[in-house]
């Protein structure tokens, strides 16, 4: 029996004009599939992630909207729900914004998709911070079937916990095709500092980890390391997380849940340390206290399950990954500036990096 693969598919990215959403879409363009519907809001995105491809419908609204939701094709094969309030500290300052952009969201897209009888696959971006113990010092690689807490640093946590939630029941109540990929740190090229509209911190402009650290350090700043850069992620190459996704939308079994992770466990000092040396920079990394909220400690999660059922494996490893991160920092560095531009209001030290 030949291997299902999107050729001749109609495909949905929930988020599509985002990080991991334009890296993944990318990816499907390269096959042979028959179209491909970007739907995205902007609110963290920029309009230089969305492919120009005869293929591509893009929808620049949101997906909670019920005009959009009614205009879904009936004949839709797949979907990807990636859309998300980025991230912890912004839904900490809001919890009203996410759970607009993160649980209702899920909550109408599930809804709506229900409906749709011929729908082979719903691929949910979950959260493995949301399940991963909350351990300082040796940390064990987090399963699938970890236990779920009822106690969560922030809204953005316990709103990706909902979107599982809410998969399960419909996929329980109407056979919903719903599978759950848990994301572990993602990183690499697409993801854009000061993409979208302000949302409320300085979080807009300094998203996550790497591209802030990859941008201060080629601007040879001093790197600052909450808890003295002890606590660890696993981080992943947003390539690999695209074919995990595409792993996960052609051979994921309904109802079930697959960490799309590296396997391997990396400190933040050491994540800077190999970033400043890949910059060249000169300056001493800066060590602070734990933040308030962040009892998240030392975490990577176990690739065991993905490679058995997915054949799913991570590819790039974290230096590779890094220096080209570094390399497409570099190139794209008029499109950062100019979305960083867009929030010196709100944030005037930004003003600092713009020429």
């Amino acid at each position: 029996m030949a291997e299902e693969t999107f050729a001749g598919t109609t495909v949905l990215i929930v988020g599509g004009a985002g990080f991991v959403g334009s890296n993944l879409a990318k990816q499907l363009l390269e096959e042979d599939i028959k179209k491909l519907i970007i739907i995205d809001n902007m609110l963290s995105a920029d309009m230089t992630n969305v492919p120009g491809d005869d293929r591509v419908e893009f929808i620049p609204r949101s997906i909670t909207e019920d005009a959009v939701l009614a205009g879904l094709p009936e004949d839709l094969d797949y979907c990807y729900h990636l859309s998300t309030f980025h991230g912890n500290q912004s839904s900490i300052a809001d919890p009203l914004q996410d759970h607009e952009n993160n649980t209702l969201t899920s909550l109408k897209l599930f809804h709506r998709l229900s409906d749709i009888p011929n729908l082979k696959k719903i691929t949910y971006a979950a959260a493995a911070c949301a399940v991963a113990e909350k351990t300082y010092g040796e940390a064990e690689a987090t399963s699938e079937d970890a236990p779920v807490s009822l106690y969560h640093d922030s809204p953005y946590s316990m709103s990706k916990i909902i979107g599982e939630l809410y998969g399960n029941y419909f996929w329980k109540q109407s056979g919903l095709p719903f599978v759950k990929a848990r994301f572990m740190n993602v990183y690499g090229p697409g993801e854009i500092l000061g993409a979208g509209r302000w949302r409320g911190t300085p979080h807009t402009i300094w998203r996550n980890v790497t591209p802030t650290f990859v941008f201060k350090s080629l601007h040879q700043e001093a790197l600052p390391l909450d808890n003295g850069g002890s606590t660890s992620r696993d981080f992943i190459f947003v390539e690999d997380m695209a074919r995990g996704l595409q792993a996960a939308g052609l051979r994921g079994e309904p109802g079930e849940i697959y960490n799309l992770a590296s396997g391997k466990e990396t400190t933040i000092k050491e994540l800077a340390e190999t970033i400043n040396h890949l910059t060249n920079n000169p300056t001493p990394v800066e060590l602070r206290p734990r933040r308030d909220w962040d009892n998240s400690g030392n975490r990577y999660g176990s690739p065991e399950k993905a490679r058995r059922d997915l054949g799913f494996e991570a590819q790039i490893d974290i230096h590779t990954g890094l220096a080209r991160t570094v390399a497409w920092t570099k190139e794209n560095m008029p499109t950062i500036k100019r979305c960083i531009a867009q929030h010196t209001h709100f944030v005037p030290d930004a003003r600092n990096y713009l020429d």
